[in-house]
């Protein structure tokens, strides 16, 4: 990495911890909008709903018009839309007292209009800059997204254990500091050179490839994956394992996250054969759903739902090395569709678990999240055997 790229780098790596706060800070304030506001899990799982469909829009917005888009000012006031939205959501309770729920939805939709900008414009601007191994920065990346996770679960549970979740506003506001670190760091960075964004033909052309569509159904069921947990895991752990939350929070949130970044890093540094990575991901994946949900030890079920964290740890990302691969020329477009892929995945599952939660129990609803990595197994399965056949005609 060169120097004049040290800014672009270092704010994309506080983004992706910004990330980490909007997707970790929610999921364990449920349980605390459910005592505090007697908020249902259907809404509470809605709140993820929105947060991904939102990035969905943004993701879908940018594959069809991404060539009237000005890449460096739209990624400079990304953050923006961060803070904006992580202050109203510690309003809510002063601005909507009789709707808190409102003000929760709105708070999300703004800052997940700057999730939505991160997940189609990081990863391209990291790709873009001159590195020896683009697969393991790109890994890298999202291995930073992942230790946010750890500190974020961490901080948060720490003080709302000394403080009360009375004052999760406080908390939230704390928060806000990390993307208005990286809306300076942004402002005054150097871009490196992205590939023009396609006009209306080259899209086509591009969604015409099969190896484009079977690398979005990899990250839909890797997403889903990763996201079913990751936001119901606190909730399954206090409810349906009977573990105090501190406890569920600190040794299933947090060891969820630090599992996915032990995984990132790790290939990050020893990876090779993604596709490998993607189908032995889903497998174990499947399994830890399966012991989290059918053991009737909750220290089991607890190390199950943490472990998902490492077995999922190169779903999302893998699929983003696989598609590179395959069509590596691709533009802010292919990554926007990629992102569409996951996030629609992150959405659905997270709300079908929320439902059936509601329906029939919490213990449930993470069995009915179980199908995604089941899917997802197969989708790999024929991603590993391409992989295969595209190595032995090399020889």
């Amino acid at each position: 990495m060169t120097d004049k790229y040290f800014r672009i780098k270092a704010a994309c790596y506080v983004s992706n911890i910004g990330g980490a706060v909007m997707g970790t800070l929610p999921p364990i304030l449920f349980i605390t909008f459910r005592e505090l506001y007697g908020i249902s899990y259907t809404l509470l799982g809605t709140l993820v709903v929105i947060n991904f469909f939102t990035q969905l829009i943004v993701d879908l917005v940018f594959s069809f018009f991404s060539y009237k888009f000005n890449i460096p000012l739209a990624v400079k006031l990304m953050p923006a839309f961060s803070v904006a939205g992580l202050i109203l959501y510690a309003l809510s309770p002063m601005i909507f007292q009789s709707n808190v729920y409102l003000g929760l939805a709105l708070g999300t939709v703004l800052f997940s209009i700057a999730g939505g900008f991160g997940e189609v414009l990081i990863s391209p601007i990291v790709a873009a800059i001159p590195s020896k191994n683009p697969d393991r920065e790109m890994s890298k990346l999202h291995s930073i997204f992942a230790w946010g996770c750890v500190g974020v679960a961490i901080f948060c549970t720490v003080f709302l254990l000394l403080v009360g979740g009375k004052y999760w506003q406080i908390l939230t506001a704390i928060l806000t500091l990390i993307p208005l670190l990286s809306l300076i760091l942004y402002s005054r960075a150097e871009f490196p050179e992205l590939e023009k964004p396609e006009r209306a033909s080259g899209i086509i052309d591009l969604f015409k490839q099969k190896a484009l569509w079977l690398c979005v159904l990899s990250i839909f069921f890797g997403g889903a994956a990763e996201c079913t947990m990751s936001q119901w895991c606190s909730s399954y752990i206090e409810k349906a394992l009977g573990i105090p939350k501190i406890f569920g929070d600190i040794f299933g949130v947090a060891l969820f996250a630090f599992a996915l970044g032990l995984g990132r890093s790790l290939y990050a540094k020893y990876g090779r054969n993604i596709e490998k990575m993607l189908f032995l991901g889903s497998i174990g994946a499947t399994l830890c759903y399966g012991i989290a949900v059918f053991s009737n030890n909750a220290i089991v079920g607890l190390i199950a739902c943490a472990f998902t964290g490492f077995c999922v740890s190169m779903l999302w990302p893998g699929s983003l090395i696989a598609v590179a691969d395959r069509i590596p020329h691709g533009s802010v477009v292919m990554y926007a569709m990629m992102a569409a892929g996951g996030d629609l995945g992150a959405s659905v599952a997270p709300q079908l678990v929320g439902i059936a939660s509601d329906a029939v129990g919490i213990r449930f609803g993470l069995l009915a999240g179980m199908i995604f990595p089941i899917f997802g197994i197969v989708v790999n399965f024929v991603l590993l055997r391409q992989r295969k056949r595209r190595d032995k005609s090399k020889f």
